[in-house]
């Protein structure tokens, strides 16, 4: 049998640390050469750019296809295929895909929806239905009495790769506004002042209950099976402390810029969200993606709840910011959330490593992506 090849030439090919044009070949799913200048065979890109496939570590999209209408659930199989393909055509073509566990006493979706998504992840990979390759990162709400029952459903799944330790406990990290705590829950629930001050009150004390605890048990847990840590929403200097401690390797949307100074001081990864970067800025009032990057203690992007803001993101951070290189851009969706990952296969337009490519042409502000192959297959 004649192994795959494939060619790409006329392409603005954006490597490590520079970006070329030339050409570039695959063999049987890997990148196989790259040259400079001009070339007379394979898909002409059109002067458009080649970069590696996307690499998404954190997003929650899945939930919106399985549960389009409150108390409406879609076939699981066919939840992940939407979201595969609108993951795909966004340019990426590795994702974890973010199921929480720890719920709400009165959440719409439970544990058990989540293990079916999973299920149902592993069935449409193993099925050959999905264009992205597919991992799963659970969201542990550590301040829930039921976080431990749900990862126990869990149990050893092999593509649990990544777990994030979120507490959203009011007066604290993400919340640590009491009047956005307020707003939200009184908007989502119809508490009055008094119902509100005894919901806090009630969730203070549960969390200094057992988030400690959770966060330790989670963290032995992970560390016995190979599991990476993420910590979630961190402030204070002694919440990167805490993670530090517990083998934290990612640092999920810190709300400050000294939590972020100083998980990127430890050798964190400091994660933040694609759709802070294209609005301006956080829809919590917290530190912007944009003022972590400008200091540069910003490592990864992801595109959290809209998949197209992940390539937007990194193409809008190297045209705002003078210091910042489109080769420097791409590596915060590509190299570094593989490499933070242990995905050390993928990410880099780099003779020997996975085929993953998009080809992207910048129309106005707006990336368009314009053709994906995944180990060298087209799948978008």
């Amino acid at each position: 049998m004649t192994e795959m090849t494939h060619s790409f030439r006329n392409a603005r090919l954006v490597l490590p640390d520079e970006v070329i044009e030339g050409s570039l070949d695959t063999r049987a799913g890997l990148i196989s050469g790259i040259a400079t200048g001009p070339s007379a065979h394979g898909h002409d890109c059109e002067g458009d750019y080649l970069i590696p496939g996307l690499v998404e570590l954190h997003t929650d999209h899945l939930e919106v296809h399985y549960a389009p209408r409150p108390k409406v659930r879609w076939n699981p199989v066919s939840s992940v295929q939407a979201h595969d393909a609108q993951i795909a055509c966004a340019g990426i073509t590795t994702v974890f895909d973010a199921l929480r566990i720890g719920m709400d006493e009165d959440a719409d979706l439970q544990a058990a929806d989540m293990r079916l998504l999973a299920d149902a992840i592993e069935t449409a990979q193993a099925e050959n239905r999905l264009r992205a390759d597919h991992f799963i990162h659970l969201r542990c709400e550590v301040s829930a009495p039921d976080v431990m029952e749900g990862f126990e459903i869990f149990g050893h799944d092999p593509r649990v790769k990544l777990i994030s330790l979120m507490d959203h406990t009011p007066g604290q990290r993400q919340f640590v506004s009491l009047d956005a705590y307020k707003l939200y829950y009184k908007s989502k629930k119809g508490f009055t002042d008094e119902q509100m001050a005894e919901f806090i009150e009630k969730r203070r004390a549960r969390a200094d209950d057992i988030a400690p605890r959770n966060r330790k048990l989670l963290s032995v847990i992970a560390a016995e099976h190979g599991i990476i840590i993420a910590s979630h929403d961190d402030a204070t200097v002694a919440h990167v402390d805490e993670a530090i401690s517990l083998n934290t390797r990612i640092a999920e949307f810190p709300t400050t810029l000294e939590a972020a100074r100083a998980s990127h001081a430890a050798g964190m990864g400091v994660l933040m969200g694609g759709p802070n970067v294209v609005r301006g800025g956080s829809h919590s009032g917290n530190i912007s993606a944009r003022a972590l990057a400008e200091d540069g203690c910003l490592d990864i992007l992801s595109s959290d709840y809209v998949p197209v803001s992940l390539l937007q993101a990194a193409f809008q951070l190297a045209d705002e910011i003078d210091s910042l290189t489109l080769p420097r851009a791409i590596t915060m969706v590509t190299s570094t959330p593989a490499d933070m990952a242990g995905l050390h296969d993928r990410g880099r337009l780099v003779e020997g490593r996975r085929a993953d490519l998009v080809q992207v042409r910048m129309v106005g502000s707006v990336p368009v992506v314009r053709g994906v192959w995944r180990e060298g297959r087209r799948v978008a």
